[in-house]
């Protein structure tokens, strides 16, 4: 096995062992009975051994624990998991060695006091003075469209890449969406139908076994390509590979990194990348990235705080197992960094939300799923202790649908919502095969193989990854290229030239000091594009912010669109954006109240409260093979929400989740960062007498929210042709 070959090949007598949810039974229970002197697991995991029995016992001889990719972690609820755990343990063991690994990361420093916690003073970083060396190259189109709009340019690149695989002994292509690695995948295959049995594909949707057979034959060296998405560059050990390729904006340098590094994965040897833009706009980040890269502009990961969801369930996981003493607990949570600002009476709160359910659950006995005996919290209902044990963990998606053949066989999972869409008989393509639906029952679609050649490829529901603040940066530096004759250009920059000779032409090219706005009259109504070069989260509250503070001079309604360089308001009538300008549009004073009066702040933190009822325990996914439809769930979740809303404004899940949508999904604080620059910026404003490439993206989005018989593909064909009259 993977797990020994190191202490086998070094001649150890040491065992080491896996501890996942796939784990077997009758593995857990000798892992139970003794532990191996090393175990590999996850946090979910982890956590599942503190809701055992005498779990003291199972850490009795624990002397160090490592925690890989904290990166990653650390800025996800998964992070706080390991906070939390680490902080019994350690109070088990005060002399806990803890050891963190990471990639690189803007804010290390910070990781690293975030993970060891305020334990003492005892801790060291060490980093290594390798420089690694990053080839990136832009897979440039021949042809530089100067109209672009998003997602359609990728695979029409394809004949460039087949290359690239070719000259390779291996490759992996990385996708930022399982839907695009199904297409992508699928698109290969019937391009090169030599690639069958050489190319896999590789994403969190895909079977156990399918993902273990993936990585077993990288490893092997078998595989000549893979076409994957996340999935496979965190925490998964196979030999490097030749080459990599990201597919679409990477969204982060990081991120970028990260992928780049599976190739050349070894000191001293260069990582090679190539960059395939899925828009001719997205050319432009391929020369941000190297400058990205070669500064060290990297991003800091922003931890989570204030989780009380994430404190609930560990309190019940706690009562589980053998129960435990309200004054310790909280004396060890107030040392980690996500619970140092928690007061005894917020703590108190907690207590109170799992032994009575809080103010307004207290009449309903399904909530009282701890009792109190003799000062020790603890579950003492089976029934609870096996729904807990069921629900641990902090990943919450839309329920997936098992996917099996009518023969038997797994083949990986699909949410809910999009099987519902298809009818008994419908193709759709599913790990590169297209497969008939044939019968859903008890939370299985059952499925056979189509000899049909087309089919639906699956699309998994998700929010769209924004450029991150760094990445942004780079990019508005990078437009004053072109115009900049005394430095010499990328091979980026200089293939845009077309572009941005268009851009010109109809508009203005923005430098990094400036802040374009370009107005416009369509038969749809008076549009103003704005672009900041933010990231699509900083546009959608800047877009609600300004078309509120907008309204405040003349009462209008608009609509909005967006993309990570830029928004647009829309409106019917003439929108009076100078008359803004001159009226502190910028102004970050009183913008968390603005923010509020202008989006649908509410709107937002109810679906996040799904998330936060989820793992808070106030709602039940439910059993293996019975699983609580989403569309239930979301509507227990709501009615939880209401009656907080109405009756309990205080609660703290309630605050939690308006907080996580001001922190994450507004991005309050780069928000504030955006108006301060945006407010020192010259600020050049251009009439457009059709419509510029810059704003050309934006309307193709507004598109993509619009019901119409007629395809996206042909709506677009027409403007382009209209703008090239």
């Amino acid at each position: 096995m993977a797990t020994t070959r190191v202490s086998n090949d070094l001649q150890l007598d040491y065992k080491i062992a896996l501890r996942t949810g796939d784990t077997s039974t009758a593995e857990r229970a000798a892992q139970k009975k003794k532990m191996p002197q090393a175990l590999i697991t996850t946090p979910e995991s982890l956590h599942l051994l503190l809701a055992q029995k005498d779990y003291t016992d199972t850490f009795s001889k624990l002397t160090f624990v490592i925690v890989d990719e904290w990166h990653e972690l650390m800025g996800t609820k998964r992070g706080v998991q390991i906070e939390m755990a680490l902080s019994r343990l350690k109070a088990m063991n005060p002399n806990l060695i803890i050891w963190g690994i990471s990639a690189t990361i803007g804010n290390l420093e910070e990781a690293r006091d975030i993970l060891l916690g305020s334990y003492g003073d005892k801790r060291a970083l060490i980093s290594s003075s390798l420089e690694k060396k990053i080839d990136i190259q832009t897979i440039i189109p021949e042809t530089i469209e100067k109209y672009p709009w998003g997602g359609h340019l990728g695979i029409q690149l394809l004949e460039q890449v087949l290359p690239i695989i070719h000259q390779s002994r291996s490759t992996l292509l990385f996708t930022n969406t399982r839907s695009q690695c199904e297409i992508w995948y699928q698109r290969l295959l019937e391009r090169e139908p030599d690639l069958a049995g050489a190319m896999a594909m590789h994403h969190s949707s895909l079977s156990e076994s399918t993902r273990q057979w993936v990585e077993d034959a990288l490893h092997e060296g078998i595989l000549k390509a893979v076409v994957c998405t996340s999935s496979l560059d965190l925490g998964v050990d196979f030999r490097p590979v030749d080459t990599v390729i990201q597919i679409g904006s990477a969204k982060g340098v990081a991120r970028f990194m990260q992928r780049a590094g599976r190739s050349g994965h070894q000191p001293g040897a260069v990582s090679r990348i190539h960059f395939l833009p899925t828009h001719s706009l997205e050319i432009v980040e391929g020369s941000a990235l190297r400058h990205a890269i070669s500064h060290k502009q990297i991003e800091s990961r922003i931890p989570y705080i204030r989780s009380f969801d994430v404190l609930i369930q560990y309190l019940v996981t706690l009562a589980v197992s053998d129960g435990f003493r309200p004054q310790e607990v909280y004396e060890e949570i107030i040392k980690t960094h996500c619970f140092a600002s928690v007061s005894r009476e917020e703590f108190n709160w907690c207590l109170n939300f799992i032994t009575q359910g809080g103010e307004m659950l207290d009449a309903y006995d399904e909530f009282h799923r701890v009792v109190v005996e003799d000062g020790v919290y603890k579950v003492i209902s089976k029934r609870v202790a096996m729904r807990h044990r069921l629900s641990i963990g902090t990943i919450v998606s839309d329920t997936m649908i098992q996917v099996k053949y009518l023969g038997g066989g797994s083949i990986g999972a699909i949410e809910e919502w999009f099987i519902s869409r298809l009818k008994p008989g419908d193709s759709f393509w599913f790990t590169g095969r297209n497969l008939e639906l044939v019968r859903i029952k008890d939370m299985t679609a059952f499925v056979r193989r189509s000899t049909r050649n087309k089919g639906a490829f699956p699309s998994w529901q998700g929010g769209r990854m924004p450029l991150s603040s760094q990445l942004s940066a780079t990019i508005r530096l990078k437009l004053d290229e072109h115009g900049n004759g005394k430095k010499k250009k990328d091979v980026e920059i200089s293939a845009l030239a077309p572009l941005f000779e268009e851009q010109k032409r109809t508009s203005h090219l923005p430098e990094d000091n400036e802040l374009l706005i370009e107005k416009a009259r369509s038969r749809d109504g008076y549009h103003v594009f704005i672009y900041p070069f933010e990231g699509r989260n900083v546009h959608e509250g800047l877009a609600a912010l300004f078309a509120y503070r907008i309204a405040q001079i003349k009462p209008m309604t608009f609509s909005i669109a967006m993309n990570d360089y830029g928004f647009e308001l829309l409106c019917d009538q003439n929108i009076p954006i100078e008359e803004a300008l001159g009226n502190a549009l910028f102004d970050s004073h009183g913008l968390t109240a603005d923010i509020y009066a202008s989006a649908n702040i509410t709107e937002m933190a109810r679906r996040r409260f799904r998330d936060i009822a989820t793992i808070s325990g106030l709602v039940f996914n439910g059993y293996p093979g019975k699983q609580v439809k989403t569309r239930h769930m979301q509507a227990n979740s709501q009615l939880f929400f209401n009656i907080f809303e109405e009756s309990e404004p205080g609660n703290l899940l309630l605050q939690q989740a308006y907080d996580e949508v001001m922190t994450f999904q507004m991005e309050q604080v780069r928000m504030t960062d955006a108006l301060a620059r945006m407010e020192h910026q010259e600020i050049v404003i251009r009439e457009l007498e059709r419509f510029s490439p810059f704003s050309f993206p934006i309307l193709t989005e507004r598109f993509r929210e619009q019901f119409s018989n007629e395809k996206i593909e042909d709506r677009i064909k027409k403007l382009i042709e209209q703008q090239t009259r």
